[in-house]
C-alpha cells in the first residue's frame, strides 16, 4: 500500500480510503467491524465517515449510526491511534440535523462534539465541510447550476466564520486538519486565501466525486490542487457501482444501492449506459476486473491523495483494495481516454 501526504500536513494516508456510508443500513455492525479489520490488515490506515451517514438511505432514525460503529470498533480493538479518521459536518437541507440550518460556528461545535461521542475519541484527524452553504454543482446539479444569485459578501463572511471556528477547534486539539467536500475552485481558493491572510488552518484536501464517468476535477481543480497542495479524496470512484456493470439493461440487483436509492443520485440514467459498456469492454479486452480498472485509473492521477472505496460485501472489499496493486498499461490508458473523448459527460 502506498501512502500520500495529506496536503501540507505531516499526516500520511493510504492511497485507498475505507468509505463507510453503507454501515448501519446495508451493513451491520459486525460487518462494518470485519471490513475495518480486513482493511487495516491490507495496509489501509484511512477511514472516511460523516455525521450524516449512513446514506443508503438517509433517515433521521439511522443518522449517526455509522460513526457509532466506528467508535465501537475503536473501543474493541484499541486501534484509534493507528487510524487516520475523517468525518464531516452536514450543511443545510436535513431538517433532523440542527433543524436544517446552514453550517455556522454553533453548528460546527455541536456537530463535532456529537461525532466525537459517537466515535469514542477526543479528536478527528480530518474534519470536512460536507457541502457549502452557498450552493454548488455537485450531485448532478451542474445541469441547473447558477452562481449568479450568490451574495459574495455573505459567502465570504460565512467562510470566515467557519474557518475561524475550525481554527479554534484545531487549537483545542479536537481537530488535526481541515478539508472541504463538494466544493468549487473559487470556494477552495477563497478558503486558502482567508487562511493565509488571517493565520488560520489551511485546507488540506477536497473530497469531490471522481470516476471514469465524472471527471470535472481534471480541469481547474486539478490546477489548483497542483499549485496549492490540496489533494483530492475521490468519492464514488465506481459511480455508485455503475462501473461494475451490475446495472446494465435496467438491472437492479436485490440489496444493491440502485435498489435503495433509485437513480443513485442522478447517476443511473440512460445516457451513462453506452459509456459504461465501453469501459467494460476495455476491461474485458485486457483481462481486468471492471471495478479494479476503474479504481486503478483514479490512482494514476497526480492530484489523487486517496480513493474512497465503499463495499457491502467482503468480496467487493477485496477487489477494491486489491486495485492498489493493479498497474494499467499504456494501451489501457489510451483506450480509456478514447472513450472519454466520445462520452465526455455521460451522467
Amino acid at each position: 500500500m502506498k501512502y500520500n501526504r495529506l496536503g501540507r500536513t505531516d499526516i500520511a494516508v493510504s492511497q485507498i480510503c475505507l468509505g463507510t456510508m453503507t454501515w448501519g443500513t446495508q451493513n451491520s455492525e459486525a460487518e462494518a467491524h470485519a471490513q475495518m479489520d480486513y482493511a487495516v490488515e491490507k495496509g489501509v490506515n484511512f477511514f472516511d465517515t460523516a455525521e450524516l451517514y449512513p446514506t443508503t438511505p438517509v433517515s433521521a432514525e439511522t443518522q449517526g449510526r455509522t460513526e457509532e460503529y466506528i467508535g465501537s470498533w475503536f473501543r474493541k480493538t484499541g486501534r484509534r491511534n493507528d487510524t487516520v479518521l475523517a468525518t464531516k459536518v452536514a450543511g443545510s437541507g436535513r431538517s433532523y440535523i440542527r433543524n436544517g440550518r446552514p453550517t455556522d460556528a454553533t453548528g460546527i461545535r455541536e456537530a463535532l462534539d456529537a461525532s466525537l461521542r459517537r466515535l469514542q475519541t477526543d479528536y478527528v484527524d480530518l474534519y470536512q465541510i460536507h457541502w457549502p452553504n452557498r450552493g454548488h454543482f455537485h450531485f448532478r446539479q451542474n445541469w441547473t447550476y447558477d452562481p449568479f444569485g450568490q451574495d459574495r459578501e455573505r459567502a465570504v463572511a460565512e467562510m470566515t466564520e467557519i474557518l475561524e471556528t475550525l481554527g479554534e477547534l484545531v487549537a483545542a486539539g479536537k481537530i488535526r486538519a481541515i478539508g472541504l467536500s463538494n466544493e468549487t475552485t473559487w470556494g477552495t481558493q477563497k478558503y486558502l486565501s482567508l487562511a493565509e491572510t488571517r493565520g488560520l488552518p489551511r485546507v488540506a484536501s477536497i473530497q469531490n466525486e471522481y470516476n471514469l464517468l465524472a471527471r470535472h476535477f481534471d480541469l481547474d481543480l486539478a490546477e489548483l490542487s497542483h499549485h496549492e497542495d490540496v489533494g483530492l479524496l475521490a468519492f464514488s470512484p465506481l459511480a455508485g457501482g455503475i462501473l461494475t456493470g451490475k446495472y446494465l439493461g435496467g438491472a437492479r440487483p436485490a440489496g444493491s444501492r440502485g435498489s435503495i436509492n433509485h437513480d443513485i443520485g442522478g447517476r443511473l440514467q440512460p445516457l451513462q449506459e453506452p459509456a459504461t459498456k465501453a469501459y467494460l469492454q476495455i476491461a474485458a479486452r485486457y483481462g481486468l476486473d471492471p471495478a479494479a480498472m476503474a479504481l486503478a485509473y483514479c490512482l494514476t492521477k497526480p492530484f489523487m491523495t486517496s480513493v474512497i472505496i465503499g463495499a457491502t460485501s467482503m468480496e467487493q472489499l477485496r477487489v477494491d483494495i486489491g486495485a492498489a496493486d493493479v498497474t494499467l498499461s499504456g494501451d489501457v490508458l489510451s483506450a480509456i481516454e478514447a472513450v472519454r473523448r466520445q462520452y465526455p459527460m455521460p451522467m
